[in-house]
């Protein structure tokens, strides 16, 4: 899988399984992680420190401990299965940017690099010297963020459209590695099609595999929110490899998502 961090595999098994479940048993968390890697006390551990960052809530029952997701962790995972759901390429786009720019000084280096991945998962793109753009009109989410960090008044933020210079293609190029990600895209693709290849040609698998399949693909598969702007159609290439990398996400979720819900509810049951 793309990412084995315990604290990743957790996010992936909230996000995909667990959104709606209030109050999870730790037993259950240790099941149902265990076919990933992760150990009794692995789990206890990452569970931990998790609670201690804010993205779970956990109390106890007796001697068990149980967990669920805080309205911080709740609205984190939320936003990315929009994102994986629902890509925002068909979005119209009206030639017009959103432009960032931004002055923090150096002794404030952790702020700026968290501003920085606040930004990169928006969907901006750096151009150089603290300058940032994106094609959608995300001002209020932009000052949603600027509130909550507290960088309101560090932030200049405008909408406009380019006259002069690089084209929006070439300014699409400075500020992302779309061949890399379309790379990604088609490797992803060609190591889930034979999967999806064999359910086609009438192939089955239990609940259990199909837990296991999905919670591999989805774990995958959201990378791409971290790392996909998802750009308009007009300032994408022509084909696009994620129209395919979706395709085969989407034809894999639905085939397994019935065996892989019962076998998530069955270990729920049990004591």
């Amino acid at each position: 899988m793309t990412s084995q961090r315990p604290k990743d595999l957790v996010f992936t098994l909230f996000g995909e399984y667990l959104l709606e479940v209030d109050g999870v048993w730790v037993g259950h968390l240790i099941a149902l992680l265990e076919p990933f890697g992760l150990s009794d006390g692995g789990v206890r551990t990452v569970l931990s420190r998790m609670a201690k960052k804010g993205w779970l809530g956990s109390r106890r029952d007796g001697k068990h401990s149980f967990y669920s997701l805080t309205p911080k962790g709740r609205a984190l995972l939320e936003e990315g299965q929009a994102r994986i759901y629902r890509p925002e390429w068909k979005v119209d786009w009206d030639g017009s940017w959103l432009v960032l720019a931004y002055s923090i000084p150096q002794k404030a280096r952790s702020a700026r690099d968290r501003l920085r991945d606040r930004l990169t998962w928006l969907g901006f793109g750096s151009i150089g010297n603290g300058l940032w753009l994106t094609p959608h009109d995300i001002s209020d989410q932009v000052e949603e963020m600027a509130e909550r960090m507290g960088v309101g008044d560090q932030l200049l933020v405008f909408r406009g459209e380019r006259r002069l210079g690089a084209s929006d293609r070439e300014l699409v190029d400075r500020c992302w590695d779309l061949d890399g990600l379309a790379r990604a895209y088609a490797d992803f693709s060609t190591r889930w099609q034979p999967l999806r290849a064999s359910f086609e040609e009438g192939a089955s698998t239990n609940r259990e595999e199909a837990y296991a399949h999905r919670f591999r693909l989805i774990h995958e598969f959201r990378r791409f929110t971290l790392e996909d702007p998802f750009l308009p159609r007009r300032l994408l290439p022509a084909p696009w490899a994620g129209d395919e990398a979706y395709a085969v996400f989407r034809s894999l979720h639905e085939r397994l998502s019935g065996p892989a819900d019962e076998h998530v509810a069955h270990v729920l049951e049990r004591r």
